[in-house]
């Protein structure tokens, strides 16, 4: 496991790889079975995701400059020093020996010393050198918690410290799991039901209703509901969007920038199978994933169109319009262990620009009457309340709904009609979710 992990880092720091791919190749190559992969698992995505507290650590203990250790040797230390204070499972002793010998693998025999005496003064000074990082301040947070400072200091910004450092801190924990029960073919309860005579720990989640909370990890490919499509990976917050878009079977129903379709599907569900639901997706093979994907989970009356949400030629006048658009998925982090170290302002204002010509473009398509919902995956008010909000001001056709009655706990805090999901507080993905109504 711990081999399968540096070699997944090595990939991740070398070559630029997402951790989670990295993983499954890497997992696949050494044949683990699931418990070596799920060590493998919290190793590997520990230390990309801590890697900045980690490299604080290994800087302070040794007599090198982090830029004069090997890269593969720095990828070894920072699996030992992950082991050391954060994987308390894992005796101090253990984690030191065994990392050594990764050392030695990694690096020749020569790194051995090195290793071994920046890991045991790890384990006399570390836990002292994180109680010393000051996290009053976004910079001191974002080391102590491992995201990049820009990052704390928006949510500094946009939550306020005490919400900012809890959210920082809950990005390093694994994320909630969550089925959704496709009711085309089940229900909550028949799904759960064959859950447990299928051996997979679970039980039901207190909103929506067709959410089933997992207990641990879950092998979905050799899953027989999975197979058939009765149930598909999706978090309470993802399944929020379609709850408040409120379709009703035979209804006209537009979806743009779909794939992979956990919520276009989970609109086919809520229509019942019945009605018109056009789902757009701009990239020929996410469309593909789309379309492979409503099959699975029995959502025939899904018609997928590869075309540009914003010059898409799929008519007007829908009774519901739903946009999910690119954004900077700042919610979804504890899921996507590289993710804080790929983000950065400047792609979130390129964004936020993209984001208002798609609603824009959505707006256009909702008949008198009907409804539009914009929903994203993060937490950046830019890409969320601002780009909604302008648009209101620039237009007079459309007017806001107020969620929070609907929704209460789940109001964004500084824009309460609209929703905003976050992790710490509400134990899923932070999801945005405006509802627009164009008037009559």
């Amino acid at each position: 496991a711990r081999r399968c992990a540096l070699a997944v880092l090595r990939r991740v720091s070398a070559g630029g790889a997402f951790a989670d791919r990295a993983l499954g190749a890497e997992a696949e190559r050494a044949g683990l079975d699931r418990r070596e992969r799920s060590l493998a698992e919290r190793l590997a995505f520990g230390a990309v995701q801590r890697r900045a507290t980690l490299d604080h650590v290994i800087a302070a203990c040794s007599e090198r400059a982090l830029e004069a250790i090997d890269p593969p040797l720095l990828d070894a230390l920072r699996l030992g020093v992950l082991q050391i204070l954060f994987l308390d499972a894992i005796p101090d002793r253990a984690a030191v020996e065994q990392t050594v010998e990764l050392a030695r693998q990694a690096a020749g025999q020569r790194a051995t010393g090195f290793a071994n005496a920046v890991l045991r003064r790890a384990t006399r000074e570390g836990r002292g050198l994180l109680t010393a990082l000051d996290d009053t301040t976004p910079a001191g947070a974002a080391l102590r918690h491992s995201h990049p400072t820009w990052l704390a200091e928006l949510w500094w910004d946009a939550l306020g410290p005490d919400e900012a450092r809890a959210l920082l801190a809950h990005d390093n924990e694994p994320p909630e799991g969550a089925l959704r029960a496709n009711e085309l073919v089940t229900t909550p309860v028949e799904a759960l039901r064959a859950l447990h005579r299928a051996g997979v720990a679970a039980r039901p989640a207190a909103w929506p209703a067709e959410a089933l909370l997992l207990d641990g990890p879950v092998d979905l490919a050799r899953l027989p509901l999975f197979v058939w499509g009765a149930v598909t990976p999706q978090s309470r917050a993802s399944m929020l969007v379609a709850r408040v878009a409120a379709p009703r079977p035979g209804e006209r129903v537009l979806d743009l920038c779909t794939a992979p379709g956990a919520k276009t599907t989970h609109l086919a569900a809520l229509m019942e199978g019945r009605g018109t639901l056009v789902a757009v997706e701009r990239h020929p093979r996410r469309a593909a994933v789309l379309a492979d994907n409503c099959r699975r989970l029995h959502a025939s009356l899904v018609e997928v169109v590869t075309a540009d949400g914003r010059t898409a030629e799929v008519g007007k006048d829908y009774d519901r319009v739903v946009l999910d658009p690119p954004c900077s998925d700042l919610g979804t982090l504890a899921a996507r262990p590289d993710a804080r170290w790929r983000k950065s302002p400047e792609a979130i204002e390129e964004l936020a620009r993209l984001q208002a010509e798609l609603l824009a473009a959505a707006a256009a398509r909702v008949r008198p009457g009907g409804t539009l919902v914009y929903s994203t995956c993060t937490i950046s008010p830019a890409e969320n309340a601002h780009v909604v909000e302008a648009f209101l001001a620039a237009q007079g056709e459309l007017i806001a709904d107020d969620l929070a009655a609907e929704w209460p706990g789940l109001s964004d805090p500084r824009a309460p009609s609209f929703l905003q999901t976050l992790p710490h507080r509400d134990g899923t993905a932070g999801f945005f979710v405006a509802r627009l109504r164009r008037a009559l």
